[in-house]
């Protein structure tokens, strides 16, 4: 799928300074165009869940999202909740009572989401779900990529990378609470419970994506299967270096195959070690663009492109969505993640990666 550009003529407004990370320029005084006093009607406010199920929040989002406001001249405040569902609440709330006219939310459960989207719409704040769905939520719009999509990549990399030899597979499923960790895995099944050759020998999910407790988890599922383990399906790339963590403590890393998700500078690295077999990149820039153009169209009380619906299991009903598309990485295709500003070759290719970075063409 391709994202439709959205509200170009907002997008082009004029740029203010701004020092603040976390709180966005105020253009309420700013009287010199009509597309300006437009784009200030409205305030955006952003939660972002945590800091430690992914670096990507901090290190992509944040900047992508900051960015993306500030071209287009609109107030916003940007937090993160730092895996605190009344954190989150806290900051909700707080946003509401100073003014946010659109709130966007990573829920950290969907509970404690729908409960803060309900209050939102009962004080007329529009809300956006952005990269995880909110089940039986009241958002307006939601702007992630095709996480199904995501976890078919996933199987099929991992399949890639086992060949057709006959082999085990451990999944080490996302936080049990993220709707996405499901459709990572339903992804994920769907191709590789087509192939016979492959046998399932341990699976479980990860609370609250926490990658310490996945190498306890991968440690037991390792244990349990008697060390008989062929390849590893990870849902990112924290839990795939949990993963590596117990092989090579088992002398197995490297010939394990282990999938991730995000392509961080970790998993990159792995990578290119040949721990990891690959990953899934997301552009945040690409995201954080997204969900701006929806912001941004909420805040001048319009409505914003989409490119389909989806649908909440929780009771069926359809979410007018921007679902973009990610890409499977692999040792070849890494210069990609570089080129798309996803990563910088500087932060991956040190120390030991150096040469290895040169060896796949990295510079």
């Amino acid at each position: 799928m391709v994202l439709i550009p959205l509200l170009g003529a907002a997008m082009a407004l004029t740029a203010c300074g701004n020092d603040d990370s976390s709180s966005g320029n105020d253009t309420s005084d700013d009287s010199s165009s009509e597309s300006s006093s437009a784009a200030a009607t409205g305030k955006v406010g952003v939660i972002l869940p945590d800091t430690e199920s992914s670096v990507r929040w901090e290190s992509a989002d944040r900047p992508a999202l900051e960015a993306a406001f500030e071209e287009a001249g609109v107030d916003y405040d940007i937090q993160n909740a730092e895996n605190d569902a009344e954190r989150m609440t806290q900051i909700a709330d707080t946003m509401i009572g100073n003014g946010v006219t659109v709130l966007a939310i990573v829920n950290l459960d969907s509970e404690s989401g729908a409960a803060i989207q309900e209050k939102a719409k009962s004080q007329g704040v529009a809300t956006i779900d952005y990269d995880r769905l909110t089940l039986g939520g009241s958002a307006e719009y939601y702007v992630s990529f095709d996480n199904t999509v995501v976890g078919e990549l996933q199987g099929q990399g991992l399949a890639d990378c086992l060949g057709d030899k006959k082999a085990n597979i451990v999944y080490l499923n996302g936080s049990p609470t993220d709707n996405n960790a499901t459709l990572f895995a339903e992804g994920a099944h769907s191709v590789l419970d087509e192939m016979s050759n492959y046998t399932v020998v341990g699976e479980q999910a990860v609370p609250e994506w926490d990658n310490e407790e996945a190498a306890t988890i991968f440690q037991q599922l390792y244990t349990a299967a008697d060390g008989k383990v062929d390849g590893v399906l990870a849902a990112n790339d924290g839990l795939g270096g949990a993963a590596i963590s117990i092989l090579e403590g088992n002398g197995q890393a490297g010939k394990v195959p282990v999938t991730g998700q995000d392509a961080t500078v970790e998993g990159l690295q792995n990578i290119l070690a040949g721990t990891q077999c690959m990953t899934v990149y997301k552009s945040a820039t690409q995201e954080a663009q997204a969900l701006a153009d929806v912001a941004i169209a909420l805040a001048n009380g319009e409505e914003a492109d989409t490119t389909g619906t989806t649908v909440d299991s929780s009771d069926d009903s359809e979410v007018p969505s921007i679902l973009l598309d990610p890409q499977a990485i692999t040792k070849d295709n890494i210069t990609d993640v570089i080129d798309d500003g996803g990563q910088k070759a500087a932060d991956i290719c040190t120390g030991k990666f150096a040469d290895l970075c040169a060896e796949a063409g990295i510079s």
